[in-house]
C-alpha cells in the first residue's frame, strides 16, 4: 500500500450546501452535507481506492451514500443503533418495500390531523414504521426525532408543516438508493460491535460521526435517542484500524487531547449550523496520507 504525501487545505470557505447533491431521505440534525466536498478530497488523497467505507454512526448516511453514488468505494457498510432510523434503511434496501414507501410518501395528504394520526399510531410492519419515521423527521422542528421535539409551526416562508415535505424528491431519493442496494450493507447494531469487524482490513476506510456529547456538550443528548458514548474507548478502537479514518467532532478540548494521544491530525473546517451561524468543527484524520484540512 503506497503512502501519498500529506495534503494541506488552507483558507477553506464555508461550503454552500445548495451545491452538494442531496442523497439522503433524512433531514438530519448534525447532518454532514457540508462535509461532502472535504470527504471527497480526503478519499482521493489517500493514494488508493478503499474497497469498503464503514460508517458506524450512519444516521442520515450522507457520507456513505456519497461514497457509493460517486463510486469512491466498492461498497459501504452503514451501521445504526436507533431502531426507527434502522427501519428506514432496511425498508429502502428492499425493492418492494422501497416502492411501497415511495408511493406512501407521494400519496400522503400532509394535513395536521393526518400527521398527528400517523405519528400516534402504532405501526404494524417495519415499512410502516419507516414511513412514520420519515414523516416525523420532516415535520418535527429541526428534523429532531428525540422525545420532546414539537411539530414545525411557521416553517420556511410560512409554509408550516410543508416546509420540509417534498414528496417527489423524497420518493426519487428512496428509489435511487434502492437501485444501488447491492453496494450497501446495512446493519442495526452498536458501533462498538461493528467497528472491530473491519479494523484489521487495510482496504477499509472509516467515517465516524458520533453524537457530540464530549466535553459537556448537550447537543448529542438533546438531538439523539442513543447518545451515551465512551469517547475514549471509541478513539482507542478506531486508532487500531489498519485502514484510514476520518472523525468529526464539535470543538472540545477533551477531543483535542484524545486526538493528540492517538495521533490524529486535527483540523478546522467551517460550516453553518441550522441557525446559519458559522462555526468550526473538528475533522480528525488518521491513515496512509495523514492529510490536514487547515492544520492546527
Amino acid at each position: 500500500m503506497t503512502r501519498s504525501p500529506a495534503v494541506q487545505f488552507t483558507d477553506k470557505e464555508v461550503v454552500n450546501v445548495a451545491t452538494v447533491p442531496k442523497r439522503s431521505p433524512f433531514r438530519y440534525p448534525g447532518g454532514k452535507t457540508w462535509l461532502v466536498p472535504i470527504f471527497r478530497e480526503w478519499i482521493f488523497g489517500l493514494g488508493f481506492r478503499p474497497r469498503v467505507l464503514v460508517e458506524p454512526f450512519a444516521g442520515g448516511g450522507i457520507v456513505s451514500l456519497t461514497a457509493v453514488f460517486d463510486d469512491l468505494v466498492d461498497r459501504a457498510v452503514m451501521c445504526e443503533i436507533d431502531s426507527s432510523v434502522a427501519s428506514v434503511w432496511k425498508t429502502i434496501l428492499k425493492p418492494a418495500d422501497a416502492k411501497w414507501l415511495a408511493t406512501q410518501i407521494l400519496e400522503f395528504q400532509l394535513e395536521p390531523g393526518n400527521v398527528v394520526d400517523c405519528l400516534t399510531r402504532k405501526p404494524r410492519k417495519l415499512r410502516e414504521r419507516a414511513f412514520q419515521t420519515i414523516l416525523r423527521n420532516r415535520v418535527q422542528r429541526g428534523g429532531i426525532m428525540a422525545p420532546g421535539a414539537g411539530l414545525v409551526k411557521t416553517g420556511e416562508n410560512g409554509r408550516g408543516l410543508n416546509s420540509r415535505w417534498y414528496p417527489e424528491t423524497l420518493a426519487r431519493r428512496i428509489l435511487e438508493i434502492c437501485e444501488l442496494r447491492s453496494r450497501i450493507d446495512f446493519v442495526e447494531a452498536d458501533a462498538f460491535d461493528v467497528i472491530p469487524l473491519y479494523v484489521r482490513n487495510s482496504s477499509a476506510a472509516f467515517f465516524v460521526d458520533p453524537p457530540y456529547t464530549a466535553g459537556g456538550k448537550s447537543a448529542g443528548s438533546r438531538l439523539y435517542v442513543h447518545n451515551s458514548l465512551d469517547h475514549d474507548a471509541l478513539f482507542n478502537l478506531v486508532s487500531s484500524a489498519r485502514g484510514p479514518s476520518m472523525l468529526t467532532y464539535d470543538e472540545s478540548e477533551e477531543i483535542r487531547v484524545l486526538a493528540r494521544r492517538h495521533r490524529f491530525v486535527i483540523s478546522h473546517v467551517p460550516m453553518k449550523n441550522t441557525h446559519h451561524r458559522v462555526m468550526n468543527e473538528l475533522v480528525l484524520t488518521r491513515g496512509y496520507s495523514q492529510m490536514s484540512l487547515s492544520l492546527v
